[in-house]
C-alpha cells in the first residue's frame, strides 16, 4: 500500500497543497500541512499538489519503504533498493 506523508521539518505552511488538493491535505494545529487521506493516491490533483510544494515536503512511497529524511528518499529495505519519493507519482 502506498503511503502519503508530509515531512513537518520541511513544511513552511504555505498552503499550496491544501488549496490544490483538499481531499488529501489540511492544516494541523500548528498551521502546517497534514495528510488527511491515503485514498485515491493516483489523482491528478494529488500529483499537482506534490509538484507545487516549494520545499519538497510531500512524499509518496510504497508501504514497504522507509523514508530517509536527509536525502528525501525512500529506501526499500526488502531488497536494498533506493527510490526517489519526492514529487513523483506513477500513472
Amino acid at each position: 500500500m502506498d503511503i502519503l506523508d508530509v515531512e513537518k521539518s520541511k513544511c513552511i505552511g504555505c498552503g499550496a497543497c491544501v488549496s490544490i488538493d483538499d481531499e488529501h491535505f489540511d492544516f494541523d494545529d500548528d498551521g502546517l500541512s497534514e495528510v488527511i487521506s491515503n485514498d485515491n493516491l493516483k489523482s491528478e490533483r494529488l500529483k499537482d499538489a506534490i509538484e507545487s510544494c516549494p520545499t519538497n515536503a510531500i512524499r509518496l512511497a510504497k508501504g514497504d519503504e522507509e523514508f530517509d529524511p536527509e536525502n528525501n528518499e525512500a529506501a526499500d529495505y526488502n531488497n536494498g533498493a533506493t527510490v526517489m519519493a519526492s514529487s513523483n507519482l506513477e500513472s
